[in-house]
């Protein structure tokens, strides 16, 4: 009878250590960094993105996603808060001088406290890039190079495959396709194209198979001129996407390996367009318009493509909807708690300036979680973007209204030339077309009418989404410009923006 006891002892000892410990209701999301929609899934004639386009077969592809800002670090709040950056404090890049940071009270709607207090376990791996880190705190950090999203998805395998009752947040965000320190010296052209994070003399990274693509080939968006510098820089940079198409890859692999890719929200985005002058740091579409293809394990209909509008700051409230922790009623977490008191636990003095004036009790944003087995279902009949800063040096405030119909962008600072960030302006594509004068031409527009705005842009999206035309001035469009005027205005004083007496100070 003892053997017999001590042999039943033992298999419950083998089937405890075999027992999967994963929870349901999983969340993996994934945001690259300075990345159009060029990808095989979205058409593009070049790309070789095998996992995202699978991914969305197996799920739905979001053809009008739209960040709220070109910005890194004003994006990635605008992500894990769901309120514009005018209202959580993060107008610019957070990092070195720059030091840019959300208000600390954020902590009451930020993606990972909230889902920390619904009872997730949260881990990031790669780039964070936002601040204060009290108020965008992952219980686990991942080190890994952000450059190798193979290398990100292999280090995270612990921590998705942890024996622990708790369902995950796995915040995956690779360094590519963004610009890198170096540059090609292989190429014969004068200004050198950037590597985009690629290895120099097409060397690999460890694990990466390299895709390499030719100048001649790459398609060259409406928004750029085509030139051999240009051409040159696009094969660089779609190169740096494939590598992150094999850790989505391989990611998916690990996922399904351990039995939970049918137990795993898998979100794949970008925090806005392309590092390229005409898209990342302005309001225009090629900046704004991000991919997004979600795959929900627990919803039949899959390989849906829709044409709804959905704004990033909807990420946040979406993904607590599918844990089940937003409350519908009040948009805000469940289990909200009220920052004031959570400071005041922690000991910190009552008068700290935390919020700026803001209240953080709900999200700008709403879940989109109901769409994703509905292609014709519609989200906002309007969007709206808010870019204020990118380095501390870029002062131009930049208002946006945008349906389907219509796009108004307001320039604050339409006096000033527009600034450019550092390494955009020190691109091969800028570089040689900006050497030639102001009336270079520069994709539909001209090098001079890039850099100087006026204070109204007005464009009949409908007909002209390249946003080629402007209407600001035509007497033709005056009362529709006068009625996105007011829609800014609205928007501006529901989210309690700062730069709103802009309209009756200047």
């Amino acid at each position: 009878m003892l053997q017999l006891r001590r042999g039943f002892y033992a298999l419950l000892l083998i089937l405890h250590a075999t027992i999967s410990y994963a929870a349901e209701r999983n969340i993996v999301f994934f945001i690259t960094d300075d990345q159009s929609p060029t990808l095989g899934c979205y058409g593009d004639p070049v790309a070789v993105t095998p996992h995202i386009d699978a991914l969305a077969k197996d799920g739905i592809l979001f053809r009008n996603a739209f960040a709220t800002t070109a910005s890194c670090s004003p994006s990635r709040s605008v992500v894990m808060s769901g309120l514009f950056s005018h209202t959580n404090g993060q107008y610019g890049l957070a990092h070195s001088f720059h030091h840019f940071e959300s208000f600390p009270n954020v902590i009451s709607l930020s993606l990972p406290h909230t889902l920390s207090n619904a009872g997730y376990r949260t881990a990031i791996v790669g780039k964070h890039h936002v601040s204060p880190e009290d108020a965008y705190h992952f219980e686990t950090k991942i080190n890994a190079n952000g450059r190798n999203a193979v290398m990100m998805a292999n280090n995270s395998k612990e921590f998705i495959t942890a024996k622990d009752e708790r369902p995950f947040l796995l915040y995956f965000a690779p360094s590519d396709p963004h610009r890198g320190g170096e540059v090609d010296e292989t190429s014969p052209s004068e200004v050198k194209p950037n590597l985009f994070g690629n290895k120099p003399n097409r060397e690999s990274f460890p694990k990466v198979e390299e895709v390499f693509y030719s100048p001649d080939k790459v398609p060259v968006p409406h928004f750029l001129p085509d030139t051999k510098e240009c051409r040159e820089e696009l094969a660089q940079y779609y190169q740096s996407v494939s590598r992150i198409d094999q850790g989505l890859g391989r990611l998916i692999e690990i996922l399904k390996e351990a039995d939970l890719y049918d137990k795993t929200l898998i979100v794949f985005t970008s925090d806005h367009g392309i590092a390229m002058q005409g898209a990342k740091t302005t309001v225009y579409d090629a900046g704004l318009n991000v991919p997004f293809v979600v795959r929900n394990p627990y919803e039949s209909k899959r390989g849906l493509v829709s044409k709804a509008m959905i704004s990033h700051v909807d990420i946040t409230p979406s993904l607590l909807d599918f844990a089940g922790e937003l409350d519908h009623k009040l948009n805000r977490p469940k289990h909200w708690v009220n920052p004031e008191t959570y400071w005041k636990e922690k000991g910190l003095r009552q008068n700290d300036n935390r919020s700026g004036s803001q209240k953080f009790t709900a999200y700008h944003g709403r879940s989109w979680l109901p769409l994703l087995g509905a292609s014709d279902q519609a989200h906002h009949q309007t969007i709206f973007a808010s870019h204020t800063f990118h380095e501390v040096t870029m002062y131009y405030p930049m208002r946006v209204v945008r349906d389907q119909k219509y796009k108004l962008i307001w320039n604050l600072a339409s006096s000033l030339q527009v600034p450019s960030a550092s390494d955009l302006w020190a691109s091969s594509t800028w570089l040689t077309q900006y050497q030639l004068g102001p009336h270079a031409p520069y994709g539909q527009r001209t090098v001079g009418t890039y850099l100087k705005r006026p204070q109204f842009e007005l464009y009949d999206i409908e007909h002209d989404p390249e946003e080629s035309v402007n209407l600001a001035a035509d007497p033709h469009f005056a009362p529709v410009l006068e009625e996105y005027r007011e829609k800014l205005v609205t928007f501006q004083r529901e989210t309690n923006d700062p730069w709103i007496l802009k309209w009756t100070r200047e």
